[in-house]
């Protein structure tokens, strides 16, 4: 059973922060719309969402897997409501 705990991203070094947003920018199925960004471009997009708490760290204890998700979406998993979805 997996178990979600969000990282408060202003608790990371600045440049961890930047690694961990650069590989998820290049992470397989990450798309940005019709015309292909540059790395500085994406990285700072999520960077803004997690600055207006639209986005949140969320680190899956079980698998030892991080991901970025929205919102509502990891309220969801915090609760316990939608396991899995990571």
């Amino acid at each position: 059973m997996a178990e979600f705990v969000e990282v408060p991203v202003s608790r990371l070094q600045p440049d961890v922060l930047q690694a961990l947003l650069e590989e998820f920018t290049s992470r397989d199925g990450t798309d940005y719309g019709r015309r292909e960004l540059p790395l500085l471009e994406k990285v700072a997009q999520l960077r803004h969402g997690l600055e207006q708490n639209a986005l949140t760290l969320l680190y899956d204890t079980e698998s030892e897997h991080w991901d970025l998700v929205e919102r509502e979406q990891a309220r969801a998993l915090l609760c316990g409501a939608d396991e899995g979805a990571l």
